[in-house]
């Protein structure tokens, strides 16, 4: 698989479009990743890990309610993430993971569950996963998932 963090920061640069990220499970692994390319600096907001609900709902302002009903591992939660790191790093567009990573089963979904979130300008919604694999695997599939779709995101605005 050819890797999507050097062909998200040339989109992003390309397009001149702000990016930000909201991470739980993945910890800052994707900001990382994208800012391990050179030139990333023109276009990488910021990121923000909100491995707690708490930090989700006060830094990111998921709904305190949602994280209470469903838990963290939620597409919904993962949508409100994306669309609260956009806010919060003042970008055109982001990207959140939430999910179980293991080894154990977390808020009733069971491990290799993830959610990658996404916002861009006033849309924004969240793509399911389900991953295979040990902790570190499930993490890594998760930051190429969420790098893969901000491609397909910077791919979709520039064709409008």
């Amino acid at each position: 698989m050819k890797p999507a963090a050097p062909e998200v920061i040339a989109k992003a640069i390309d397009g001149a479009v702000q990016l930000a990220t909201a991470e739980s499970l993945t910890a800052g692994m994707i900001a990382a990743r994208l800012a391990e390319v050179p030139g990333a600096s023109a276009v990488l907001r910021g990121g923000i890990v909100s491995y707690s609900s708490e930090v989700k709902a006060s830094l990111l302002g998921v709904d305190e309610a949602l994280l209470a009903a469903n838990g963290s591992v939620d597409p919904e939660v993962a949508r409100q993430m994306a669309i609260g790191a956009q806010r919060a790093c003042g970008a055109d567009t982001a990207i959140s993971a939430t999910g179980v990573a293991g080894p154990e089963a977390h808020d009733g979904k069971a491990v290799g569950t993830v959610y990658i979130g996404w916002a861009m300008g006033d849309k924004s919604g969240s793509e399911a996963h389900h991953f295979v694999g040990d902790r570190a695997q499930i993490r890594e599939q998760s930051t190429q998932a969420a790098l893969h779709q901000f491609a397909a995101i910077l791919d979709k605005a520039s064709s409008q």
